[in-house]
């Protein structure tokens, strides 16, 4: 165990020891998903990019690396009594498939207004759905009661040390097929993805700058990194619907405060265009959250010129009446 390792294990943070036992818990189960290269995309940038294409994990989405470790870690008690959870979509699906798969009981908060296809898809993996008005209620707390009323363990979205490990993972197989980078770019929402990464990114490449991205229009991470600590704001309004959170982690956020270079913003038009390039040019579905890391890249909001650069997809659960609305 290195010294950040003993570090983050006082404070209750995850380490890379947490990714790499993450690693060995879901092997098997979650897909190692594909790393693509376009010509197109390095010459349009001036870098040498790599797609960590999260979009073929299972479930859609690379939520489902956490969920899996997270219900996998869970003694057998625990897994008896069921699972929890509240999510815009992704985290949704991810844990009532990794709990379908595990034999566990699900239970998932969704507002009423995610996409219909991520609605459909949980309820698809066996989990109880039960909707909420994300502009006017308080998910957490609607978990936290749910949770407490029905003896269930609550497994939210982001901030939970198995999760963040959990999401770490596919950094970790990145930089295991490429090498090490100058560069990576990571879609940012409750940060889970962001500091799981940033802890793959320490240990297996070092001198590797790392990048969250945001939209425009829910820029807390970007906020709470130049202020020190965690600014909340108003639930934002995006297509980026897997992104629209109020605030980071109280365990997501020492970690990107202490690994993130910098965290930026895109507009929702960059991430229509950076889908339409995905859709015309690789033959990729890439939902608007996925697109977040790219459309930094594609329109030099992180300045990749002349790098070796990790993008991760984040997802590819868009419906395909909302993707063709897109253009």
């Amino acid at each position: 165990m290195t010294a950040a390792d003993h570090v983050n294990h006082a404070r209750g943070l995850p380490s890379f020891a947490d990714v790499d036992a993450a690693r060995q818990r879901i092997l098997g189960i979650a897909h190692r998903t594909p790393v693509m290269t376009s010509r197109t995309a390095n010459a349009l940038t001036g870098a040498h990019l790599f797609f960590k294409c999260e979009n073929f994990q299972r479930a859609g989405a690379f939520k489902f690396r956490g969920a899996c470790n997270a219900i996998a870690a869970l003694s057998d008690e625990a897994r008896a009594r069921g699972v929890a959870a509240f999510s815009s979509g992704n985290h949704a699906q991810a844990i009532a498939y990794a709990a379908k798969l595990q034999g566990v009981p699900a239970t998932i908060l969704m507002p009423a207004d995610a996409p219909a296809m991520k609605l459909a898809a949980t309820r698809g993996y066996g989990a109880e759905v039960i909707t909420y008005d994300r502009y006017t209620e308080d998910r957490e707390a609607l978990g936290r009661v749910l949770a407490e009323e029905r003896g269930l363990t609550l497994i939210p979205p982001f901030d939970h040390a198995d999760i963040i490990a959990g999401q770490g993972t596919a950094a970790a197989e990145l930089f295991e097929e490429v090498g090490p980078l100058d560069m990576l770019i990571v879609p940012l929402g409750g940060g889970g993805l962001t500091a799981g990464s940033a802890l793959s990114a320490e240990k297996l490449s070092p001198d590797c700058e790392i990048y969250g991205v945001e939209p425009e229009a829910g820029d807390d991470g970007r906020q709470s990194l130049k202020a020190g600590e965690i600014v909340t704001i108003a639930v934002p309004r995006s297509i980026a619907d897997g992104a629209l959170t109020s605030r980071l982690g109280h365990l997501t956020f020492p970690i990107i405060r202490r690994l993130v270079t910098d965290i930026l913003t895109v507009p929702d038009d960059a991430l229509v265009e950076a889908m339409r390039f995905f859709a015309e040019r690789m033959k990729l579905v890439v939902e608007p959250t996925g697109c977040l890391g790219a459309a930094a890249a594609f329109t030099g909001t992180v300045p990749v010129a002349g790098k070796r650069v990790g993008v991760i997809l984040s997802g590819g659960n868009v419906d395909m009446a909302s993707f063709a609305r897109f253009f």
